[in-house]
């Protein structure tokens, strides 16, 4: 099983890092896609060092880009299972990452979005030493009705989406948000009026207070 790639960003303060933020982008999309968030984040975090790792696969619905895993097939099992095949990969990064700078999971922040959210929220409630914190942007949890059975553990979890999303809808941040509160994770919500899918300034600057408060 090899390791993820993809690029970083070191700390702002130019010393060595306190804490580590890992960015996990979208469907299509790569590590270089979301690293661009890492500067305005860095505002509320100057001791962290950012990671953005490439997904595992070719995106197999467009000509460029990586995907966690397919969405040709959108039913729940199938999503689930994808999740599930891509998580060790994922826990591996991470686990490496904890190692390579000497720091405990809770001073770790997982950032998705998108196909990227499912997986911060996939993995970060499954690990059994809890991380320090998940931010889901415009992204939503897969199988919902299994997470009471399969939590490890209960990172603070922000929950960010735009009301107008096209492609994945409001609603299932809701449905999230539903799950998460029935398992007893500490979560807070926000939703962007008008905002499609995406990130806007808004909402990143609430995930950096969050990360900030939280990574310990």
């Amino acid at each position: 099983m090899s390791l993820l790639t993809g690029p970083s960003h070191p700390p702002r303060t130019g010393s060595k890092p306190g804490r580590i933020v890992v960015l996990l982008h979208g469907l299509g999309a790569d590590g270089r896609d979301l690293i661009q968030l890492a500067p305005e984040l860095a505002r509320h975090l100057p001791d962290a060092v950012f990671y953005a790792p490439d997904a595992p696969e070719p995106c197999d619905m467009a000509p460029v880009g990586r995907q966690w895993f397919s969405l040709r097939d959108m039913r729940p099992e199938t999503l689930a299972r994808g999740a599930e095949r891509a998580a060790p990969l994922l826990d591996r990064y991470l686990d490496h990452l904890l190692a390579r700078h000497d720091l405990e999971p809770q001073r770790l922040g997982l950032v998705g979005f998108s196909q990227g959210a499912m997986m911060a929220l996939h993995v970060g409630l499954r690990r059994t030493a809890r991380l320090g914190a998940v931010a889901a942007y415009s992204g939503a949890l897969v199988a919902p009705e299994r997470l009471a059975a399969e939590l490890k553990s209960r990172p603070p979890v922000l929950l960010v989406h735009g009301d107008a999303d096209e492609v994945v809808p409001a609603e299932l941040m809701f449905a999230a948000l539903e799950a998460l509160q029935r398992a007893e994770v500490p979560v807070q919500w926000l939703l962007r009026q008008g905002l499609g899918h995406g990130i806007d300034p808004v909402g990143l600057d609430a995930g950096g207070r969050f990360l900030r408060d939280f990574l310990a």
